[in-house]
């Protein structure tokens, strides 16, 4: 159905697009990307069952296929044209390439920058539009609504919306001027469930940069739009468009010339597509708009991304972002070091990979890390195999599962396929065990492991010590949970694959000398909550850390170095603390970085042991003592799989890295490296 307070162009709009009276799509559930390769249910339709692992192979995958500069400044330039001349008021429209979405998928909201054409996401649309309803804000040539009555219409856009749809967020999407508008509007309706991402906010009219432009347009002539593209014809196909587009891309283009040569670049869209008054309206408009922001920040309590650009920054303003950051309760700011100020039409910036590893993509009220959770495309797993690609070619990891019968094998044959399943087992030395146990589940058996992992990782505070959250990002890509009860349970009630480690940081952040020794606690409830779900308990154990480095500078050190050891409770403090009813070693989980020497690399061995059931045994498994037996079972087992591994590494012939090296010099880089006789 239309929504009342939207207002639909008269005009005809390129066919890549229809207009918001027209909402009748099919959809499908959040693993049915037909590229992947997903299990697919129509709303309208069957189920087409899909039988091939889309991880395969993810060597070939390739990036889709995405519109560029030039198809921005093609439809741009009909948008102007179907315009007709005639001015506001501005006007939603919907892309067609974004097909069909996720059920319940959210609102989404683009609010254009200084261009005003709305098609600024022209190259996210398709990813975009499979996991949000996607409206964007177009501005007609001629039209000069003031900035305050542009925000009143998206107001009463949003709470048409969000009268309709009480229980699901609204994600606006602003880009510099944009950004000016989404703030105002959220400083107005702070009870509404709002999600700000904002691409290089402007909250102040930048004078220094902006006054000796507007001084020269004022000065050139009308007819210097159309000469640039009569002369050097920026249109598609042309050479000039490509190498416009090329030095977008490139680093160096920001720098060339400098000064007002650099604003050329930042505002040549600009200048092939309006005309001169339509310029130097949207440069008021700007002045406008951000003076409004910058005093009405202060009053928004939305959940926001701020994503900047690291150069050719010529609207904004480092000191203001670092303000804005600060005012807002609930902000995050990611740096994009290599791009410029048009973020979204450049080379390798993919908006749903960033609210994806940014945890920022909920259909509800509150994230629920389980349901809201999207797996990686192929695509983003070959980048995310390839960021690992060292620590995977110097350790070479072995996987060994056990068959029902007892039989041991090297390969993931012995994993079942269907959940609840829950891995348990031991923690090396900051984790690195499960970035390659990540990807080989994925490839090999299509499964998404979710490890049970520390807080720290997913909230940082501002002004924080502790890491970056972007340091992260690969971790919470592959599904990656922060602990708690609630989450556990969630994921075992979804039939996921869970891995949980005991020892927690304790383990992970280890002593010198304390190499493979387990410090769980006395009593989990792990064992208790599996059963109830009827999940698979699949022991593991896990070898190959002291063959990669080795801890000479550990918590015990750092602990009498006065400064460290206020850093260390500082950071500690600062983050969520778990296992506050466990005393002595077990419970200190104080977060610190051990120092690290190197060694020749060795190998990564993991030996996943014999499943061990838990359907039909809930009634017994309820009994505290019979749960405790079954606890000591798993652990038992965790300790006898990495006594199997230390012994019989000893006999790999390829456990060092030099005759692997050797090993792929003769049978090719993509082989499968032997190991010892099992």
């Amino acid at each position: 159905m239309a929504v009342p307070s939207l207002c639909i162009a008269d005009g005809t709009f390129p066919t890549d697009f229809f207009h918001r009276s027209s909402t009748r799509r099919l959809t499908y559930d959040r693993f049915t990307n037909p590229k992947l390769g997903f299990h697919r249910r129509f709303r309208y339709g069957g189920r087409v069952t899909a039988t091939v692992n889309p991880y395969s192979y993810t060597e070939a995958a390739r990036p889709e296929e995405r519109k560029g500069l030039n198809d921005f400044l093609v439809e741009a330039r009909g948008f102007v044209r179907t315009d007709g001349g005639a001015g506001g008021p501005p006007r939603w429209f919907s892309p067609l390439e974004c097909g069909a979405r996720v059920p319940d998928s959210p609102l989404l909201l683009y609010l254009p920058g200084i261009d005003g054409t709305g098609l600024g996401l022209i190259r996210q649309h398709k990813k975009l539009g499979e996991i949000f309803d996607i409206w964007c804000l177009h501005f007609p040539v001629s039209d000069r609504t003031s900035a305050r009555d542009i925000v009143k219409l998206i107001e009463r856009t949003v709470r048409s919306e969000y009268f309709r749809l009480p229980n699901r967020p609204i994600y606006i999407v602003g880009e510099s001027i944009g950004a000016s508008f989404a703030i105002d509007v959220a400083a107005s309706n702070p009870d509404i469930d709002l999600v700000l991402i904002l691409a290089n906010p402007v909250t102040r009219f930048n004078n220094l940069m902006l006054q000796p432009l507007s001084s020269l347009l004022e000065i050139l002539p009308d007819r210097v739009p159309s000469l640039l593209e009569e002369y050097f014809r920026f249109e598609q196909g042309y050479p000039f468009a490509a190498m416009f587009e090329t030095m977008l891309n490139e680093t160096d283009a920001a720098q060339m010339g400098g000064g007002l040569l650099r604003d050329y670049f930042a505002t040549s869209t600009l200048v092939k597509i309006f005309p001169k008054d339509t310029i130097l309206w949207k440069l008021q408009l700007l002045k406008s708009a951000s003076a409004s922001a910058n005093s009405h920040m202060y009053t928004v309590k939305a959940q926001t991304l701020i994503l900047l650009s690291g150069r050719d920054q010529w609207l904004l303003n480092n000191e203001d972002v670092e303000r804005l950051r600060c005012t807002l309760p609930k902000c995050e700011v990611r740096k994009f070091q290599n791009n410029g100020q048009l973020l979204f039409l450049e080379d390798g910036v993919d908006l749903v990979t960033i609210i994806k590893c940014s945890y920022y993509y909920r259909r509800g009220k509150s994230l629920d890390y389980v349901s809201d959770y999207i797996p990686p495309t192929p695509f983003e797993l070959k980048e995310y195999e390839e960021s690992q690609r060292w620590l995977t070619a110097i350790t070479s990891p072995v996987f060994l599962s056990t068959l029902d019968n007892g039989t041991l094998v090297r390969s993931l044959a012995g994993i079942p396929s269907e959940g609840p399943v829950l891995y348990v087992g031991n923690h090396m030395l900051l984790g690195t065990e499960l970035r390659p146990a990540a990807i080989h589940f994925l490839k090999e058996k299509n499964i998404s492991l979710r490890g049970m992992a520390h807080p720290v990782m997913f909230t940082r505070k501002i002004g924080s010590k502790l890491p970056d959250m972007q340091m992260f990002d690969s971790v919470r890509m592959i599904g990656a949970v922060p602990v708690s009860n609630i989450n556990f349970y969630k994921l075992l009630r979804s039939k996921a694959h869970v891995v949980l480690y005991p020892g927690g940081v304790r383990e992970a952040l280890h002593r010198k000398g304390e190499v493979y020794k387990l410090f769980w606690p006395e009593h989990s409830e792990f064992v208790r909550t599996a059963s109830t779900f009827g999940a698979k308990i699949i022991p593991f154990g896990v070898v190959g850390e002291d063959d990669l480095c080795e801890v000479v500078f550990d918590y015990n050190d750092q602990m009498k170095i006065p400064f460290l050891k206020n850093l260390i409770k500082e950071i500690t403090e600062e983050s969520t603390y778990l296992r506050t009813g466990e005393e002595g070693e077990v419970g200190n989980q104080d977060l610190h970085m051990p120092g690290i020497i190197p060694k020749i690399p060795g190998r990564f061995y993991v030996h996943f042991g014999k499943p061990i059931e838990t359907k039909g045994r809930e009634k017994e498994l309820k009994d505290k003592e019979r749960a405790h037996e079954v606890y000591l079972q798993v652990k038992s087992e965790v300790e006898r799989c990495m006594t199997y591994l230390k012994t019989k590494r000893d006999t790999d012939p390829y456990r060092n890295i030099l005759p692997r090296s050797l090993y792929h010099l003769a049978h090719g880089f993509s082989s499968e490296i032997p190991t010892f006789d099992l």
